[in-house]
Formats: structure tokens, sequence, C-alpha cells
């Protein structure tokens, strides 16, 4: 691995299979893109997302109904976005976030973040990236109640 360490065999692997059956679902669909970011050819982060239509199944599971400014167009769902703690709180993360919003079409982009992260500080640096909150949703029932943000990809 050209001298980086192997991180999956220090996740649980119920963890890594669930990012791959996540990210085989979403890269299935319609517009998928994803960001890769590297230095000195080491991978620092990455994003995904796709996009997602009026009526489909992430705005049923938003409660209440999302408002039809965000929804009678397409938007970008944020699927996933990451960086290992050492590029964390270096910009790094909103620089991969634009670098993906930069080559989509769609208005808005829309993504869900479980409040409690990192005791808050995840959902409020979407706060300062300008993302606010229209409402909570429960993707299944293992999950926890999430917090479904939006905000204008311009």
């Amino acid at each position: 691995m050209d001298g980086l360490r192997d991180l999956s065999n220090d996740l649980p692997n119920y963890v890594v299979t669930a990012f791959g059956e996540r990210l085989d679902q979403h890269g299935g669909e319609p517009g998928f893109t994803a960001v890769l970011a590297y230095t000195d050819r080491h991978p620092v982060g990455y994003a995904y997302g796709n996009t997602i239509e009026h009526g489909g199944r992430y705005w049923q599971r938003t409660s209440p109904a999302s408002a039809g400014r965000y929804t009678e167009r397409p938007a970008v769902a944020l699927r996933e976005i990451g960086v290992p703690p050492a590029w964390r709180k270096t910009g790094t993360a909103l620089r991969i976030h634009d670098a993906l919003l930069a080559t989509r079409d769609e208005p808005y982009v829309t993504l869900m973040v479980n409040p409690a992260a990192g005791d808050g500080e995840v959902h409020a640096l979407y706060k300062s990236w300008g993302y606010e909150d229209i409402g909570p949703s429960q993707p299944s029932p293992a999950s926890p109640v999430l917090s479904v943000m939006i905000r204008a990809i311009r």
C-alpha cells in the first residue's frame, strides 16, 4: 500500500461490510459522483453522492414532508464524506465537499447526519458550511434518527 497502513484491519468487520454495501448501492444509482483527495500520492479523504428525485425514497423518509422548493427538481444527496483524524480541522473536508459539488447542475445538496455525532460537532460543522435542518429521518429501523440538512449548491 505504498507505505500506508491498511486501516480496514482496525475496523470491525461489520463496519467495513456495511460501508461496502452502501457504496455498492449508491454507486449504481443515477448521478453517482465520487471525489478522492490525495497529497503526495497518499489518500487524505473522499466524498460521494448521487442524484435524488422528487418523490423518491430519500424524501419520503423525511418528516415533515420537505418543502417543494427543495424537491421539485432533482437534488444531490451527499452520501458519505470522510477524512482521517490527522486531516480534520484543516479545511480538507470542505475542499473535498466543494470539489464534489463543483461538477453538479442540481440546485440543492442534502445530507443526513446524526446530530449526536462528535458531541454535535459534525452537525455544527455542516451548519457552518451553510446547511440548514429541514426535518428528521430514520432510514432504517436499525438507524438512529438523523437530521436531514440542505443548502443551495451555488
